[in-house]
């Protein structure tokens, strides 16, 4: 049994914002089960042999140091704990926890807990990735959750799948906004804390905590771990590296880098993402291994290097080559991260990434939403120029933010030189997810069809649109394929596990082409939930 010093402990960098009392207006819950560990626990960042582990105590004072003792074992019951420590925290990272739990087995469940101030946490379960030779992965993916707007239930549907190695967070974690600006959660006692638009650090970390304080949220949370990327919504409305839609200075709302230098601080403390020297700046992009059968890239087209967004009619600044969303740094990191990924004879490529990537328009019209790829087409064009130049192939592009589900095939020219029936010209899948609660209107309504329709025909590489529903989809892996399954739970105004399968597509190894898939991909035998 190995004892892991507090040196393993990972205190935040960015710290030097300064340590801040710890003041919170009423939780979504006023009477916790667990008043020393009321937000849960959670997990991720998964690697072959270590795994983040994370919590957060409710401290009796809010100065001060608490001591926080762990333990990992290979049983829900901790009959064989594999390593324990024990760590210090404090007001200067609101009293959250983090383990980087090392020396671990890969592709093995395990079971996680802390103790504090004589109380005891749930228990969580996790899993390391895969080593080479595995022969299936399965993936649940999920964005986009607004507390005003409804209950997370797919986040429980989710929690109650076993067989889901790592669930993928595409971004919008949650929103920034004050109730009513962005849904009204009266009704449902979902009233976002506190009640106004976030900017300071202690705001941040106040709406972190009232999510972390949902129970779907921490059911989830308690049964896979998470790889995660941000979003716009985790800092403000329309977000880039110099500003944001959402971020008025001439209003009191101050220096643009303050907030997000806040904003990133309280994501690093509350999420169960890896620290290290990387959180100096807030660079979120890293590589996920699944052995040889996949390589997960975890993109940011949001913070880092997204130039500000242009006027969807202005087609100079849509086409200017200088123009990027994710940075010249993080361009050519993953064209080394992809070239090594083909040396390694990865079976699967998949991009993790937030706003939608399949041209929208042909050249020379003005595309789709400017927030997306569509409006930074040079970009586009360049990480169409890393596929062909490092010969990825099997490549697929996850993507959260849309509010609805859509599934490309992926040519450079869509409206020429691609063909539909066959898919060639492609040079890779798309999926986007619907969202966990937030609202579409896309096939709503009267014309709901008409418009559904009207967006297929005037996209011949979209296999599949809808907006109608909320929910999620699970990617399955094998060698010889790749399954999307999309995922609708029944209301978001009722707590509910009810779910319907509403539509799968696959991607043959080598084709980079989509068919429609007649049922699911079957279930895999999991190992045991944490109780």
């Amino acid at each position: 049994m190995r004892r892991i010093s507090r040196r393993n402990f990972l205190a935040t960098s960015s710290a030097a914002i300064g340590t801040l009392p710890l003041i919170r207006s009423t939780d979504l819950y006023a009477q916790p089960a667990n008043p020393v560990f009321r937000h849960g626990v959670a997990s991720g960042d998964p690697l072959a042999d270590r795994v983040i582990l994370w919590t957060r105590v409710t401290p009796k004072s809010p100065t001060g140091s608490q001591s926080v003792s762990w333990q990992i074992a290979r049983d829900p019951k901790f009959a064989r704990i594999v390593s324990r420590g024990e760590l210090q925290t404090g007001a200067a990272r609101d009293f959250t926890v983090k383990v980087d739990a090392m020396g671990l087995e890969p592709g093995t469940a395990y079971y996680y807990r802390f103790e504090s101030l004589g109380a005891r946490s749930a228990i969580g379960r996790t899993r390391t990735l895969p080593p080479s030779g595995v022969s299936r992965i399965r993936l649940g993916v999920v964005s986009c959750a607004n507390l005003p707007q409804g209950y997370f239930n797919a986040y429980a549907c989710l929690a109650n799948r076993p067989d889901i190695d790592a669930v993928l967070h595409l971004g919008d974690y949650f929103y920034e906004y004050a109730n009513e600006r962005y849904g009204d959660g009266t009704k449902l006692g979902r009233i976002p804390s506190p009640n106004k638009e976030i900017i300071a650090l202690q705001d941040y970390r106040e709406r972190h905590a009232q999510y972390k304080a949902d129970p779907d949220s921490q059911a989830i949370h308690r049964q896979h771990p998470f790889i995660v990327t941000w979003d716009d919504h985790e800092f403000a409305n329309n977000s880039w590296w110099g500003g944001a839609e959402n971020h008025n200075p001439e209003q009191g709302e101050g220096d643009w880098a303050i907030r997000r230098t806040a904003a990133a601080q309280a994501y690093y403390e509350w999420m169960p993402i890896r620290e290290d020297a990387q959180t100096l700046t807030p660079r979120i992009y890293r590589t996920f291994r699944f052995g040889d059968l996949a390589t997960l890239f975890m993109l940011d087209t949001r913070i880092v290097g997204r130039d500000r967004q242009v006027a969807r009619d202005d087609m100079i600044g849509t086409d200017a080559p200088g123009r990027s969303l994710m940075g010249a740094a993080q361009e050519h990191w993953l064209a080394g991260e992809l070239a090594e990924s083909v040396r390694g004879a990865a079976r699967w490529n998949l991009l993790g990434q937030q706003v939608m990537f399949a041209p929208q328009s042909e050249p020379g019209k003005p595309g789709g939403n400017p927030d997306s790829w569509d409006g930074y087409r040079a970009a586009r064009d360049r990480m169409f120029d890393t596929i062909e130049q490092t010969k990825a192939n099997n490549v697929c592009v996850l993507t959260g933010d849309v509010h609805s589900s859509w599934a490309w095939d992926l040519p450079r020219r869509p409206y020429g030189g691609y063909d539909a029936a066959t898919g060639k010209g492609s040079l890779g899948v798309e999926f986007a997810g619907t969202s966990i609660s937030s609202p579409s209107n896309l096939g709503t309504g009267p014309g709901g069809e008409q418009q559904l329709a009207n967006l297929r025909a005037g996209r011949p590489h979209l296999r599949y649109v809808d907006g109608r529903y909320r929910g999620y989809f699970i990617l399955d892996l094998t060698r010889e394929r790749l399954q999307a399954d999309y995922y609708a739970v029944a209301t978001i105004l009722d707590r509910s596990t009810n779910e319907r399968f509403e539509k799968g597509f696959i991607s043959e190894s080598g084709r980079n082409h989509l068919t429609e898939a007649s049922t699911p991909a079957a279930a895999a035998k999991g190992p045991d939930s944490a109780p």
